[in-house]
């Protein structure tokens, strides 16, 4: 079986690099057919997307899912609707491959220009969510890459039948339908055979929760765009104004819990405890979100759990959230670089030095002033989609959207200069 599986991994593998070097020349009007091609596949696909996942989802709840994994992996209407719409929204986005990023003159004559090019190959690794294949192919071909896709064995006919779709935009284009692939095996081994491909693979994107990342971290022998957790926080500054504070707070815990741009700390000043806490707490507990606080949040307010030290390190992912008490500004930036992913952080503040100051302290991918840690997210930041949160030190960080998913090479014009001896 493993023999098997190899066999089929490289052969997927050889596949993608070959249909790689065709996407790198491709015209934009190619990749935007497909795109164009792949929507209008959904869509006329979008009953059998849905008998699909109605399968995936009920065996999710079979196996005892969580309700906010189960949040995560349903394909209604709307959202089958929005696949769609994401792909021509990609189609409609400046083509990146080919902008010219900077160019000079050298002494001798020569010119010098850097390009952006596709970075190549890239296996996205995800759980879950199944429109991550949608999202992630067609920014990988708008990008002139070709995509590996391996959802997670809860998503895995939800992701075929999105990926057929997907193929057929291409062969309507005239494009080669390995540009994205999707493994065909729920087998487990399968990622592992995928993270050490590195004759074929360029780029490995994990989606999913700490284990996936750890795993993929720990035994992937090719660079990776990455993040560990979505352990987000909104300060409620003593400056904050009391219903703005109340109203994104209750937005970035409860808008959609399952997504890692969800806040799962709640830092606020000792000065705003009296003022703003108790609107924040009727609002999250009227919603049905758990409550955990330290002694001086939960003295306010008998409906407040005792927090433990764990609470502070934990992305629930779930209609749960812990309230920590700080003296101001500096305790509260503290905390973050104590506890903090490197994600998505914000401040809800009325005084412009403090969040000048918070913005440029906190070494987050996002840092955000008076809105919900929510809008981490490509879409909102008008990338079209994205194909992750990267909070690593690699060459994209936050929303990964088409100009991160290319690199660049140097191409020099001369006219016959020669270096000297």
């Amino acid at each position: 079986m493993t023999t098997a599986l190899a066999d089929v991994m490289h052969a997927i593998g050889r596949e993608a690099r070959a249909a790689a070097a065709v996407l790198a020349g491709a015209p934009t009007q190619a990749k935007n057919a497909a795109l164009a091609a792949a929507a209008a596949e959904i869509r006329a696909r979008a009953a059998e997307i849905a008998a699909a996942n109605a399968a995936d989802v009920a065996d999710g709840v079979n196996k005892g899912l969580s309700a906010a994994l189960l949040d995560r992996l349903t394909l209604t209407p709307p959202r089958i609707e929005a696949m769609a719409a994401g792909l021509e929204a990609v189609a409609a986005l400046p083509d990146p491959v080919g902008r010219s990023l900077a160019k000079w003159d050298r002494p001798n004559g020569l010119s010098i220009e850097r390009v952006a090019v596709p970075l190549g190959v890239i296996g996205v690794i995800f759980e879950s969510r199944p429109n991550v294949a949608a999202d992630a192919g067609a920014l990988c071909l708008k990008a002139g890459n070709a995509a590996i896709l391996r959802g997670g064995s809860e998503s895995f006919r939800s992701v075929s039948a999105i990926h057929a779709a997907l193929a057929a935009g291409l062969k309507a284009a005239g494009l080669p339908e390995a540009a994205i692939q999707a493994i065909p095996t729920t087998d487990r081994a399968a990622v592992g055979m995928l993270l050490t491909m590195t004759e074929f693979v360029d780029v490995i994107v994990p989606r999913g929760g700490k284990g996936l990342i750890e795993r993929v971290t720990a035994e992937s022998r090719i660079p990776l765009f990455k993040h560990l957790d979505g352990l987000c926080h909104t300060y409620i500054h003593s400056a904050a104004d009391p219903a703005m504070a109340r109203e994104v707070t209750l937005n970035a815990k409860m808008r959609r819990t399952g997504i890692c741009g969800a806040t799962e700390t709640v830092l606020i000043d000792r000065a705003a405890l009296a003022t703003h806490l108790p609107g924040v707490l009727d609002a999250l507990i009227s919603a049905g979100c758990e409550v955990r606080g330290d002694a001086e949040a939960a003295a306010l307010d008998a409906r407040v759990l005792p927090a433990g030290a764990a609470d502070w390190d934990t992305e629930y992912l779930d209609a749960i959230v812990s309230i920590r008490t700080v003296a101001g500004l500096e305790e509260a930036l503290a905390h973050i670089a104590a506890h903090g992913s490197h994600h998505t952080d914000a401040i809800i503040t009325a005084d412009p030095a403090a969040a000048e100051a918070f913005l440029a302290a906190v070494d987050s991918a996002i840092v955000v002033h008076n809105a919900s840690t929510q809008f981490a997210d490509g879409g909102e930041f008008g990338m079209g989609a994205e194909i992750g949160i990267s909070t690593g030190r690699f060459h994209a960080r936050g929303p990964v959207g088409l100009e991160q998913l290319t690199i660049y090479k140097y191409k020099v014009r001369g006219t016959g200069q020669v270096r000297p001896v």
